[in-house]
C-alpha cells in the first residue's frame, strides 16, 4: 500500500467514525480522538466483510460498503459509550 493509499483509508475512517457517531442518538462522552480510531478500524472491517459479501468492487460508488462501515462504526461508538458508562473516557 502506497503512502497515498494510507493516508486516503485514514481519512476515510475519520469521516467513517464521525457518521458513526451522528446515527447514534443521544450525547457520548467519548474523546474525538476515539471516535476517530473506532471510525478506521469500522472502516478496515467493513471493506472485509463487503470483499466477503462480494460487494467492494461494484460499479460507481460502494454504497453497500460504506453502509457496513457506517454501521459497524455505530456499534462501535454506541458499544464504547455503554463500556465507559455515563462518565465517559473524558474525566
Amino acid at each position: 500500500m502506497t503512502v497515498t493509499g494510507i493516508i486516503t483509508a485514514l481519512i476515510v475512517g475519520l469521516i467513517i467514525g464521525a457518521l458513526g457517531r451522528l446515527v447514534v442518538p443521544g450525547k457520548q462522552n467519548i474523546p474525538i480522538w476515539l471516535t476517530m480510531v473506532i471510525g478506521v478500524v469500522a472502516a478496515l472491517l467493513g471493506t472485509v466483510l463487503a470483499r466477503a459479501f462480494g460487494v467492494a468492487d461494484t460499479k460507481g460508488f460502494d454504497w453497500i460498503e460504506l453502509f457496513f462501515q457506517v454501521v459497524l462504526a455505530a456499534i462501535g461508538v454506541a458499544l464504547t459509550v455503554g463500556v465507559t458508562g455515563r462518565r465517559g473516557l473524558t474525566r
